[in-house]
């Protein structure tokens, strides 16, 4: 059925503001019409938005969907599910499934898993490398006929220089975006946490900062000798945030991401070695996050992505050196950063939605989303007076490993609208 939106303010694309107005959405999910006071069409739903928000979709570029192979973790289905409970109504799939995503065929196989069981645009990647090993390039060409948006290893570094280089001279040929994660193997080890005062005192093996410093260095480098597009994963600290910086400023064609985790924790958030807290790039410190907060409002930090990366609360529950890395992030990245990034006036909406919805579909070659008349229905009903309590029953994923678990935030997800 057609559905009004009533007394809420919806964002203004072109004003750049959130402007009171009713919004009719046709029972094709096509935006019909905006306006104050709009009159109800016939048998339409009525929804009352008063104080309410009418926000773009989010779109995620860093999502592990863990299908096929690990459904135990996540399944497409709910790896959908979640996304829409936490406002975001697009996102780019990571190919470490079992097996990875290395060849056309395999891509065929994904979309058809897609097409079947999400609600929402779920964009392929594939492998820099055969099985992410870092020996030997992936099918390139048949996965770039099938429509992958971005090659990457996904949590695993292309440890050879050289290789790395073909990974984008090739890449360039058919206009692929090379995304790296930023980490140098033999600097990171058995790491759990940053190296530091925390892991000296938890007595945990920790990660240098320059383990991903030195990762991004070179990747940029390799980038400006091959002139192909590059994409860092999760940076984490405040010298890849000025390497970044520095790369743009003489023209390289670099973009990258940070989580919400790493812009609102630091390791001294990682007391009583709860594992919900073991992320990869670990937190950091608070110089770093400060940082990186600074990165994402002058612009060097381009785009928010949740890294999403569910594991069992069985997986979880090991002793700290054991457990994964990784946590939930589709349904607490919007409500996070509104509670510790909005609220206290640091950040905008017009950030958030440039760095959470617009930026990161242009990343991908796919257009901003608009809530504007004639345009599908893509947005979410944010209720800024409400709170929302993070329990397990909350969460839509399979996985409701957080490190907000337990927490109340401001904020509140009425209604996603795809």
């Amino acid at each position: 059925m057609a559905r009004l939106f009533q007394n809420g303010k919806v964002w203004d694309s072109d004003e750049k503001a959130m402007v009171p107005s009713d919004l009719v959405v046709s029972d094709a999910g096509v935006i019909e019409s905006l306006g104050s006071n709009l009159s109800v069409p016939e048998g339409a739903e009525v929804i009352d938005c008063d104080g309410c928000l009418l926000i773009p979709g989010m779109f995620d570029l860093h999502v592990h969907g863990r299908e096929p192979g690990d459904e135990h973790k996540e399944t497409l289905a709910s790896c959908a599910e979640a996304a829409i409970h936490g406002g975001v109504t697009g996102l780019v799939l990571m190919p470490d499934t079992s097996p990875p995503i290395d060849s056309g065929n395999l891509v065929k196989s994904l979309q058809d898993l897609v097409s079947e069981y999400s609600a929402i645009s779920m964009l392929p990647s594939g492998c820099l490398t055969k099985g992410r090993k870092g020996e030997q390039l992936a099918g390139f060409s048949g996965m770039a006929n099938r429509g992958i948006v971005m090659l990457t290893d996904s949590g695993s570094s292309v440890p050879c220089p050289d290789l790395l280089r073909r990974c984008m001279e090739y890449a360039k040929d058919f206009d692929l975006l090379v995304t790296t994660s930023c980490d140098t193997t033999a600097l990171t080890k058995a790491g759990a946490v940053n190296e530091g005062k925390v892991s000296y005192q938890l007595g945990l093996p920790g990660i240098p900062a320059m383990s991903q410093e030195i990762a991004i260095d070179r990747n940029i480098r390799i980038a400006q000798h091959t002139g192909a597009r590059l994409h860092l994963q999760q940076i984490s600290t405040a010298n890849a945030v000025k390497s970044v910086s520095c790369a743009k400023e003489v023209g390289t064609r670099v973009t990258c991401e940070v989580s919400a985790h790493h812009l609102l924790l630091t390791e001294e958030d990682v007391v009583g070695y709860n594992t919900h807290f073991k992320l990869a790039p670990p937190l950091r410190l608070e110089t770093d996050r400060l940082a990186l907060v600074e990165g994402l409002i002058n612009g060097t930090i381009d785009v928010i992505a949740s890294n999403h990366a569910p594991h069992t609360e069985f997986e979880k529950s090991a002793d700290f050196g054991s457990a994964p890395f990784g946590v939930s992030g589709l349904e607490t990245t919007v409500l996070s950063i509104f509670d510790g990034l909005i609220c206290p006036g640091i950040i905008s909406w017009e950030l958030m939605i440039e760095c959470y919805s617009n930026r990161p579909r242009l990343i991908v070659g796919r257009d901003p989303v608009k809530i504007k008349e004639g345009e599908k229905a893509e947005f979410f009903v944010f209720d800024p007076e409400g709170e929302t309590e993070l329990k397990r029953d909350y969460f839509k994923t399979k996985s409701p490993v957080t490190p907000f678990l337990g927490k109340t935030l401001k904020g509140a997800i009425r209604k996603t609208v795809v």
